[in-house]
């Protein structure tokens, strides 16, 4: 390990451009900026696992999904510790949540017995979206969802779960039967069942693309006003930039529900039509 947790405070100011200015709060980094210190995370050297360097190395991102984790494990382990306790406002509220992502996206698209037990993993994958999400909006910490690292690696738990339920269901065979509509000629096969093996690996794609740049767009918005008045160097400027900024900002609010619950939505779809049958 070459440096844990080394607390630096913020030396002398540099000059940067606008689009410096923005990479420099959007990328992930070996640093936290914490009340003005630089926080220098833990950075171990590269392992070699069969052929391919492996980074271990703690990042600010990393760090941000270690704290939603540990927040949603903490909420959930006090608020339900107790089967039989009182009914608080955070428990109902929780109960709510579970039960919409149960009856309104997961039954309605994997049908009543696949829709329950997949249930957990929908909640799961929503609440921990939605969280890094949320913490994004926080000054003090970062948008770990802004990452294309980490909606990829979200979408590929998903596209195995996919391919592991239609193949739970159908068997492997009978899965791969699915891939071909029923009635298409043979000498189309040739052509399909390229575009269809194509097709199972768009979906994750555009579960990873969609989610990653929605959170990154809105945080450059904001990020690119506020920039506004380091590079115009005005005051004249600083309420408008504000007032915008302001506005993105709570806008923000919601595109982090919409796009919490799209992802789930979506990852529903994918699993019934691997599950039910589209075609």
């Amino acid at each position: 390990m070459n440096s844990a947790l080394l607390v630096e405070k913020v030396g002398e100011e540099h000059e940067e451009s606008l689009g410096e200015y923005i990479i420099h709060h959007l990328q992930d980094s070996h640093e936290w900026n914490l009340f003005g210190y630089h926080i220098q995370l833990p950075t171990f050297t590269p392992v070699q696992i069969f052929g391919i360097s492996v980074d271990f190395s703690i990042t600010l991102h990393v760090l941000m999904m270690w704290f939603a984790s540990l927040f949603l494990i903490l909420m959930f382990w006090l608020t339900f510790r107790e089967k039989e306790g009182k009914r608080t406002p955070l428990k109902v509220a929780l109960e709510s949540v579970y039960l919409f992502i149960r009856d309104e996206i997961s039954i309605p698209n994997l049908g009543p017995n696949h829709g329950v037990s997949m249930s957990p993993f929908l909640a799961t994958i929503f609440l921990f979206i939605l969280t890094c999400n949320l913490m994004g909006l926080i000054p003090l910490f970062s948008t770990a969802t802004g990452n294309i690292g980490v909606t990829a690696s979200l979408a590929i738990i998903t596209f195995f779960m996919i391919q592991g339920m239609g193949i739970k269901k159908r068997g492997l065979l009978g899965y791969l039967r699915t891939l071909v509509p029923h009635g298409v000629p043979i000498f189309l096969y040739p052509i399909l069942i390229p575009i269809e093996i194509l097709g199972l690996f768009t979906k994750p794609f555009a579960l990873a693309m969609r989610l990653f740049a929605n959170m990154l767009a809105g945080h450059t918005v904001i990020y690119a006003l506020l920039g506004l008045i380091i590079v115009l160097g005005s005051l004249f400027i600083s309420p408008v930039s504000i007032i915008f900024a302001l506005f993105i900002n709570l806008l923000e609010l919601l595109v982090a529900l919409l796009q919490a619950y799209i992802f789930t939505m979506l990852s529903a779809v994918f699993i019934g039509m691997a599950v039910i049958g589209e075609h």
